[in-house]
């Protein structure tokens, strides 16, 4: 690191990317602090300077024992282990400790005592809830919210009529050709673990999801203003049901919520969405397979005076960028959802959904909120 860098970083101040300590001495609290840097998106822990910027300083025994610290906590303290990276730099005189620790690629870390640590803007917490927990694995492929059983969903909650002709659309043969019960087959599909249908299974297939998944829904609303600072909507729906189902209602909620617009063609024709429904088509249909499924919420759709807008829980998964989604890069958070949704909705799974979109229509940014944990598309209105 160069030193007009370290420089800039101290007199930033501490934030989720950089903390300040003046020395270390405690292997445990050492390791909180790698852990909650390896479970987020890594991190620099600078030693030698004081919570306000200000270098204090370590002596050539401090620099000494710090690296054999260092050493054993990542080693030792850290599970699994990581390798973190030091260096010294002398600034006005003094030693300072630089470590810089990796985004962790075997994700989810923990202390030598169980603990997970994350990071909380400048600091770190331990988290005990089991969703963060969960989407802690989530981001090394340990384990995948779609293919969670639901306590209580059973064979006996599927909409049959339906699962059948998907079955015979996908497979080539009838649910009653086959040799195996319906708990079975539908093992087999991996849709039912433990005699429990999974998150994929109840959202693609079961009559009425929304009785077992009561958060999985869209809430829609149109407002005549740029803002929810309205007092009052033009429209507004929670929207339940099938996947399917609600991915046509989605659709439909903002398509008659738009102006429509001559577009070039006789007085006498009907007029054309001011934005292409098949750009509306293909965000929505992402917004609802790539959502997060651990958060405890809804996909929030609305149409204002001069955009709409598509806000999904969770941010983009692992190192995805709002830069790489824009040239055709996809990461599938849910992808046991995703090879089903393929033969349901118009969506491919071939990353190339985005770029369909902006072709159709250029005016649309995307916003990855990582702090908020949410992902947003604003589509603008009036450009057609």
């Amino acid at each position: 690191m160069e030193i007009v860098d370290l420089l800039n970083i101290l007199e930033r101040g501490e934030d989720s990317a950089h903390q300040f300590k003046k020395n270390i001495a405690n292997a445990d609290a050492l390791a909180a602090d790698l852990v909650a840097f390896s479970n987020g998106a890594g991190g620099k822990l600078i030693i030698g300077v004081n919570d306000d910027g200000s270098v204090a300083g370590l002596s050539g025994d401090d620099i000494r024992r710090l690296n054999q610290l260092i050493s054993n906590t990542a080693g030792q303290g850290v599970q699994p282990a990581i390798n973190p990276v030091t260096e010294n730099i002398k600034l006005n005189g003094s030693l300072v400790m630089v470590v810089d620790v990796s985004p962790g690629i075997n994700k989810p870390y923990q202390d030598r005592n169980g603990v997970f640590w994350v990071k909380n803007g400048a600091d770190k917490r331990k988290t005990t809830s089991r969703e963060e927990i969960q989407r802690l694995f989530q981001k090394s492929n340990l384990i995948h919210a779609d293919e969670i059983p639901v306590p209580g969903a059973t064979a006996a909650d599927l909409d049959l009529d339906y699962f059948k002709e998907f079955f015979y659309n996908r497979i080539g043969e009838t649910l009653n050709e086959q040799k195996l019960p319906l708990p079975n087959i539908l093992s087999n599909m991996n849709l039912l673990k433990d005699d429990f249908l999974n998150v994929s299974c109840v959202l693609l297939f079961a009559k009425s999801p929304q009785y077992k998944l009561p958060v999985f829904i869209v809430k829609a609303g149109a407002f005549d203003a740029n803002d929810l600072s309205a007092v009052q909507y033009n429209d507004s729906r929670d929207i339940a049901g099938k996947l399917s189902d609600v991915f046509r209602q989605t659709v439909s909620f903002i398509v008659s919520n738009l102006r429509h617009v001559q577009g070039g063609r006789g007085i006498n024709s009907v007029g054309v969405p001011e934005i292409p429904p098949e750009s509306i088509e293909e965000l929505v249909a992402n917004a609802l397979i790539h959502r997060d499924y651990f958060i405890s919420a809804p996909v929030r759709v609305f149409v204002f005076r001069n955009r709409v807008e598509i806000i999904s829980p969770g941010h983009l998964p692992n190192n995805l960028t709002v830069a790489n989604i824009k040239s055709g890069n996809s990461n599938a958070r849910n992808p046991l959802l995703a090879s089903f949704a393929n033969h349901i909705l118009p969506y491919r799974g071939y990353g190339s959904g985005i770029l369909r979109a902006t072709k159709l229509y250029p005016a649309i940014d995307f916003f990855d909120d990582r702090e908020g944990n949410l992902f947003k598309v604003s589509m603008e209105r009036g450009q057609s």
